[in-house]
């Protein structure tokens, strides 16, 4: 009798006993690998956020947020199966964190009914909301980062690029792939000479492209890799003495972890970046007050502040918000994947806003619609300084060509609506 008497007290403190994880997103992460230095870090930041949001706010609308991570590897084949095991824990977004997976679940999460939130790659022309309507990629994506890296490209040539040669290093995948539609109309635009150089993953060989970029001598080097390719690249630039301040990174070949190998000779490198670099923001005593100091940080804390340790941060603050607004649009704090998805295409991030979440300046401001599901896609560039170890920022915010970039993104976005009888929609 006292046992089942114990049994029945216990059953019923359960159940008055508030849920510990209300709200459910999964965290597909890769923290082994070719690119598990990189995904590690990522990974760490997006955990945490919502940890602090758990611990110093009670969650978010009085819900606690659950991140399960699933390890993918970045490999396109465990991506699709992490997600077919998680969503049906109630997932109310993905954030994959890899282009190969992203093309594979865009039908899969259209007709699950589940958002997917692809800040900075993905595919660019999810930016069109009345195609993809279960797509998200603010605040920019591959084509707007190709185009803000050639406008400071044009502004350290005094403005113009033609008779210019550029090469492109990229990453052989769907991701390496991406900005080559945008750089060949820049390269009309402009007058500059495209170079395309793939380099098969994981890229840790590169000796013959780096031998052709010695042969011709480009005037400067794009590279769209990550990984172990990005600390090849950077170490084989030095290796032929190419000018590191004349060689560009996409963001995602802007990590510490790309150009500690290299050393001094490192010095000067610079990347695109969609967010701000370093910890002066208000946010980080927060983050350790709350997580840290309370021994709760994923990984130990051991990335925080560093390049991606920030982007996935970031990734979750957009999610976070995405979260807010549709608790609001909905009336409840428990909402439904469908109401996630009508809180991000009503999202909108002011910089009074980044203010009062204690990252003043940190992202661009931007404001989602039926139609732009991508914000306004404008990136800064950072330098590397070797003999400090930091990233610095070397730009403001710098906005893409959209003259160049709307046409391409709606013609792509049409063609993937007739190629899957989608009818457009926010007319």
């Amino acid at each position: 009798m006292k046992l089942r008497f114990a049994a029945a007290v216990a059953a019923a403190m359960m159940a008055a006993a508030p849920a510990l994880a209300d709200l459910t997103v999964p965290n597909l992460s890769y923290r082994t690998g070719p690119y598990g230095a990189n995904g590690n870090q990522y990974a760490d930041g997006f955990n945490d956020y919502f940890t602090l949001l758990n611990e110093r706010d009670g969650g978010i609308g009085g819900q606690r947020v659950l991140t399960p991570e699933c390890e993918t590897a970045y490999n396109t084949e465990k991506g699709v199966e992490c997600y077919e095991s998680t969503k049906g824990s109630g997932a109310l977004v993905y954030n994959p964190f890899s282009t190969g997976i992203t093309y594979q679940l865009i039908p899969k999460v259209s007709s699950d009914g589940i958002p997917m939130l692809t800040p900075g790659y993905g595919r660019t022309s999810a930016k069109d909301g009345s195609v993809f309507q279960w797509v998200f990629n603010p605040p920019a994506n591959y084509w707007d980062g190709a185009s803000v890296i050639v406008k400071h490209l044009l502004d350290v040539n005094g403005g113009d690029l033609n008779g210019k040669t550029i090469a492109l290093v990229y990453h052989n995948s769907a991701f390496g792939k991406e900005p080559i539609r945008t750089l060949e109309e820049l390269s009309k635009k402009h007058g500059f000479t495209l170079t395309q150089i793939p380099v098969d993953p994981p890229g840790q060989e590169q000796k013959s492209q780096w031998l052709q970029i010695r042969r011709q001598k480009p005037d400067h080097v794009i590279l769209y890799g990550w990984g172990v390719m990005n600390q090849a690249a950077i170490q084989e630039a030095a290796n032929i003495r190419y000018p590191m301040e004349n060689m560009v990174g996409i963001w995602w070949a802007g990590g510490e972890v790309d150009v500690e190998p290299a050393g001094a000779a490192a010095n000067g490198y610079k990347s695109a970046t969609f967010n701000g670099v370093g910890m002066d923001y208000p946010f980080y005593g927060d983050l350790k007050t709350h997580v840290l100091d309370a021994n709760k940080a994923s990984g130990g804390g051991a990335h925080v502040g560093k390049a991606m340790y920030s982007r996935g941060m970031y990734a979750a603050l957009v999610i976070a918000e995405g979260i807010r607004k549709a608790q609001e649009l909905a009336g409840t704090p428990e909402i439904t994947a469908a109401q996630m998805r009508d809180g991000l295409e009503a999202l909108e991030i002011s910089e009074a806003r980044m203010g009062e979440l204690g990252l003043p300046g940190f992202g661009q401001p931007f404001q989602l619609s039926c139609q732009n599901h991508g914000g306004a896609g404008m990136g800064m560039i950072q330098q590397w300084d070797a003999s400090a170890k930091q990233w610095k920022l070397i730009t403001e915010f710098i906005q893409p060509d959209e003259e160049v970039l709307q046409p391409l993104i709606t013609a792509d976005a049409q063609a993937f609506a007739a190629e899957n009888n989608i009818q457009p929609r926010c007319n």
